[in-house]
């Protein structure tokens, strides 16, 4: 396989095998749609030659937002026209769009959300540290029928498929993980129990859509204790190949694994003081005191490894396991490392920093100007959300 070849992922043809993954651009309007920034930069990406575009995470409900600035929203009356000129723009490139659909779950902050958030069970989360409520049925049945009013709008205003968040530490990881998910009736105890709201989800939504592409991004493993293993996340795959899933984006990780998802070789510290709460907020004094303090330490924590393609190993096993198509993502910056993939059997592969560094990066590779993006996987970019919209900071970084 070429990867730079037409080729079909699930339903969805693209126009090469290079996909720019879902990416929070903390670019919405008031309201949660795409705003013309947004549409412009999809647009500039769609010119450039990306195969597919998975559009960065769009929340399903008020109660399951982001504390992210200008997080996109998949719900309100208002935002149906701006969703739609966002992909007829896409397409005038011949673009396929794929929209990604969230609920943050204990990921977020009720201060933030203005609501009490829900998880599948009563706990903390490392990094939002305000305990979230567990979830009722009627939650869960609620939570339900807002992703599938997502999907059916997903397909209402033109996108090619939709891809369910199942991974990085939201909701619905939560719910698969026997970390987040202690429930003790009918949506937890075992796999079946934990894959419950996913299979209903699913089922609901293909008596609407019919056979419209779903995709799902899926945390293969994680580092939280009892999280996704590999094994485990074979079984569940199978699980999603059987409720109707059309392919599989295969991460790791959540945000409460630190820098595992997004790896590096340090950890972009000057980001963490200026960007990440509490210390952002910390006395100008004292976060300068304490920036050095961490600086020092810096060399002696230990970052996960390896750096480059750190999720190809799971996405073989699956796919010596389960017959259904799959992506890989994480690391991902080497021409020669996707042909790898590719020619291992992988459908497609996606990147979100690279692209971030580098929006015309799939064009520069398809006509040979350069091998592999100049991302340097600092992570500054991955900090930088939490205040201001996306950006890379490479060449303003101190060295």
């Amino acid at each position: 396989m070429n990867i730079f070849e037409n080729c079909q992922v699930g339903k969805v043809k693209l126009k090469n095998r290079i996909i720019r993954s879902a990416t929070h651009d903390g670019l919405a309007d008031e309201d949660g749609g795409p705003s013309e920034e947004l549409i412009r930069k999809y647009a500039f990406l769609a010119q450039n030659e990306v195969g597919c575009i998975i559009q960065g995470y769009a929340i399903v409900s008020p109660e399951g937002a982001s504390s992210y600035p200008r997080c996109l929203a998949f719900y309100g009356d208002s935002i149906a026209d701006k969703y739609k000129k966002l992909t007829n723009v896409v397409h005038q490139y011949g673009t396929p769009i794929i929209a990604q659909l969230a609920h943050c779950g204990r990921q977020t902050s009720s201060k933030v959300i203005g609501v009490k958030k829900i998880a599948p069970s009563a706990k903390r989360h490392l990094f939002y540290p305000d305990k979230a409520e567990a979830m009722t049925i009627e939650d869960i049945l609620r939570v339900e029928d807002a992703f599938v009013e997502a999907i059916v709008k997903a397909k209402e205003y033109g996108f090619d498929g939709a891809q369910i968040h199942l991974a990085h530490g939201y909701l619905l990881h939560d719910f698969v993980s026997a970390n987040g998910n202690k429930r003790k009736d009918e949506y937890g105890k075992e796999i079946f129990g934990r894959c419950k709201i996913v299979k209903e989800i699913l089922q609901k939504t293909r008596a609407i859509v019919g056979d419209f592409p779903i995709w799902v991004k899926l945390s293969a493993t994680d580092k939280r204790k009892k999280g996704m293993r590999i094994s485990y996340a074979i079984e569940v795959c199978k699980l999603l190949k059987e409720y109707g899933v059309d392919a599989i984006e295969v991460s790791c990780g959540s945000v409460q694994d630190g820098m595992n998802t997004m790896r590096s070789r340090r950890m972009p510290m000057d980001a963490v003081f200026k960007y990440r709460e509490p210390v952002a907020s910390m006395p100008k004094f004292l976060n300068k005191f304490c920036l050095a303090c961490a600086k020092l330490i810096n060399p002696l924590l230990p970052q996960p490894k390896p750096l480059t393609m750190f999720n190809y190993d799971s996405a073989m096993a699956i796919k010596d396991n389960v017959d259904i198509d799959l992506i890989l993502v994480g690391g991902v910056a080497k021409l020669d490392d996707m042909q790898k993939a590719v020619d291992s059997g992988i459908g497609a592969v996606s990147m979100c920093r690279p692209f971030i560094c580098e929006p015309n990066l799939a064009k520069k590779l398809k006509e040979g100007k350069v091998t592999q993006s100049r991302c340097v996987m600092c992570n500054y970019c991955g900090l930088v959300i939490e205040k201001e919209s996306t950006k890379c900071l490479l060449g303003r970084i101190k060295k």
